[in-house]
């Protein structure tokens, strides 16, 4: 969903807009999370997503990706998505921000731009829109 419904073309930028790295961060990343099905209580899902320039951390990229996450799962469940550049990582590895790296190091990265195929590459070149 968030590579599908990301668009870079709400921002004027020197660069086109692309995905480095999706991870999954928090309760369900560390294996630690609760449901409750007596009040239909759970954890929430937590992404983190790392753009290759700080103008792509821009809202207006990421609403149609929070619409479609709304509309699918209305009340049901809660997913946080948080927004960083490749330049954001760097500066909190110099910086030695522990809230970053830590939640770097124990997430789990379900997307990795330099591993992982093109979204259109599965499906013949047709990215899903």
């Amino acid at each position: 969903i968030l590579r599908s419904f990301f668009d870079p073309n709400q921002v004027q930028a020197p660069e086109p807009g692309r995905i480095k790295r999706i991870i999954l961060i928090g309760p369900y990343a560390r294996r630690s999370w609760y449901e409750d099905s007596r009040t239909i209580d759970f954890s929430d899902y937590e992404f983190w997503s790392v753009v290759n320039h700080p103008l792509f951390t821009d809202e207006r990229c990421w609403q149609r990706a929070r619409d479609f996450i709304r509309s699918e799962l209305g009340d049901r469940c809660a997913v946080d998505l948080e927004f960083y550049s490749k330049s954001d990582i760097r500066i909190a590895k110099a910086e030695r921000d522990t809230f970053i790296l830590d939640r770097l190091e124990a997430g789990i990265t379900l997307y990795r731009a330099s591993r992982d195929a093109p979204l259109g590459a599965r499906d013949g070149g047709r990215a899903r829109t």
